[in-house]
């Protein structure tokens, strides 16, 4: 398994929908923000100022549901690449009984932030996340 990154989040009544769990929208943007969190804590500022990343595929599996109050546990990996998209696995673990909330794969796609174009992964990019 790539380099793991984790964090920890709280569920406020903001993530809530009319069942009174955490909307499945709102794991999108869980997922999002730890994959956004992940690159900004080891991409060095030049390249990060050449690269974005940007979603072409999410694949999500929802085991069960969050509530509100309940402490969640989001990691992220990196998977499988090609040559202009990389694969991010995403779970999100309920913390009090170790529960999985939901499983996902993600294919995020590099791009050049000047032309807005696809960009190519190459070995500086992928040494990242080694």
């Amino acid at each position: 398994m790539a380099h793991q990154f984790e964090h920890t989040i709280t569920v406020l009544p903001e993530h809530l929908d009319n069942q009174n769990h955490v909307n499945n929208v709102i794991y999108l943007q869980f997922m999002q923000d730890i994959a956004i969190e992940h690159w900004s804590s080891v991409v060095p500022a030049a390249m990060e100022a050449e690269i974005v990343w940007v979603v072409k595929r999410h694949e999500v599996d929802y085991h069960a549901p969050a509530l509100l109050g309940d402490e969640l546990l989001v990691k992220t990996y990196t998977g499988a690449l090609s040559t202009v998209a990389w694969d991010r696995h995403c779970e999100i673990i309920r913390v009090r009984d170790g529960k999985k909330i939901i499983s996902s794969k993600s294919a995020w796609v590099c791009l050049d932030r000047k032309t807005g174009r696809p960009r190519r992964i190459d070995d500086a990019i992928k040494a990242v996340f080694d």
